[in-house]
């Protein structure tokens, strides 16, 4: 900072008064509020803030409670009360509903939830009301470093063309899956009817070969999950910020050049698409 406007300045994270100027002592952004002057890290652990949607790994079934691995310094808390229970019905949580706990999540699950608050030892307190929230299968979990997902309005993505889902956590982990229809809260006690009696049926008659195939899913989709997990590898790989768009337009790139799902990894695509960023970055400038 300029001597003349070191007086009026607050030293704060990241900066230190060396000679009668404001000095950063980290690489980063400098960013000022009010008289505050501070740096903001580039390459920072997760920062969590209320009401960011975070993907988790569980660690631990506790009484009452999940503990989930969001890389973050400590482990965050998802409360049995703090979730929709597998019938949708909004009720007190019950002694059987504590037993039965492993039946929602257990070890290595990955879950889908928002972040509610912070307790008083620092940990997340996450919640997962709404049934976007939720155990999330068939798919793929990936980390990047958190600084390349940016907060936006929306980190749940159809992408309808491929029949896939993208999550992109804003605690650095990317979850690209099988498309799954959002339930709607009216329908999901006739559902859970309709599929007590299902079980009741397929226990007296056995599901045949071809009923358990459409549970399966198509190879196609698994090739479109892997295309896409291979685009956001490789944007992590050269630190670039990562959002739908630009994950799109590396999932058709490769499509177009008819590279195998492998060969996106290779030296050869990642220097196309870093000399793409590159030719795109020098005209923002021109046109700025």
């Amino acid at each position: 900072m300029p001597p003349s406007l070191s007086p009026i300045l607050s030293p704060g994270h990241g900066t230190s008064e060396l000679d009668g100027e404001v000095v950063a002592t980290l690489c980063g952004v400098v960013e000022r509020v009010n008289k505050l002057v501070y740096v903001r890290t580039l390459r920072a652990r997760y920062k969590p803030e209320i009401g960011d949607i975070i993907v988790g790994r569980v660690i631990e079934v506790a009484p009452k409670r999940w503990r989930l691995e969001i890389n973050f310094s400590q482990d965050a808390v998802l409360m049995l009360s703090s979730m929709n229970l597998p019938d949708g019905i909004q009720r007190r949580r019950t002694a059987v509903d504590e037993l039965n706990m492993r039946s929602i999540f257990e070890e290595n699950d990955v879950v889908c939830a928002e972040v509610r608050g912070f307790q008083h030892d620092g940990s997340l307190h996450l919640q997962a009301r709404s049934q976007k929230y939720g155990k999330l299968e068939r798919g793929q979990l990936l980390t990047v470093s958190p600084y390349l997902v940016k907060r936006r309005k929306q980190h749940f993505h159809h992408i309808e063309q491929y029949g896939i889902d993208l999550i992109l956590g804003c605690n650095g982990f990317i979850w690209v899956g099988e498309h799954v229809e959002a339930r709607d809260d009216m329908i999901v006690e006739d559902q859970a009817t309709k599929s007590e009696q299902h079980d009741a049926t397929t226990s007296m008659y056995p599901t045949s070969l071809e009923q358990e195939e459409q549970t399966y899913t198509p190879l196609e989709t698994r090739q479109n999950i892997c295309r896409t997990a291979n685009a956001v590898r490789v944007l992590s790989t050269l630190g670039f910020s990562i959002n739908v768009e630009v994950i799109m337009e590396m999932v058709n790139l490769s499509s177009s050049l008819n590279l195998d799902i492998h060969e996106m990894l290779g030296a050869e695509f990642c220097v196309l698409v870093a000399e793409g960023e590159a030719e795109r970055r020098s005209l923002k400038k021109k046109k700025g």
